[in-house]
């Protein structure tokens, strides 16, 4: 679960490399993205193949699967924090957001059971 938020954090801030994501766009204001409806709604239209993506928007889209499997283990600090951030919010705010993207990259609840504790652990209501 905290893993998928990461991959949306990726879909502004990393590039797959080979041993890591690039920490390219660490410093990208990840609450502006979150708090603009118009920036929001490109990312999750990317993300749920639903409207075009931006080339970052591909990028998250070709490591967010990556990223759920591995446990973010390429992801910067910068990265897993963002990660936190970015799941509140969308389990906060965008509870249908958060059901079409469940849908898409979890439908068998694989990561969600996998990351349950983690979250909640991390105060993350899921």
């Amino acid at each position: 679960m905290k893993t998928f938020v990461v991959c949306l954090v990726l879909a502004i801030a990393c590039v797959a490399a080979e041993e890591k994501y690039t920490t390219k766009y660490d410093n990208i204001d990840v609450d502006e993205i979150l708090t603009s409806d118009r920036l929001f709604n490109n990312y999750f239209k990317c993300l749920i193949d639903m409207g075009k993506c931006t080339p970052d928007g591909r990028e998250l889209k070709k490591s967010l699967p990556d990223a759920l499997v591995t446990e973010c283990s390429k992801c910067s600090e910068k990265q897993k924090q963002n990660t936190d951030k970015v799941i509140r919010f969308i389990i906060e705010n965008k509870k249908e957001e958060w059901k079409a993207l469940q849908a898409k990259y979890d439908p068998e609840e694989v990561y969600i059971k996998r990351y349950r504790a983690q979250a909640e652990k991390a105060g993350i209501p899921i």
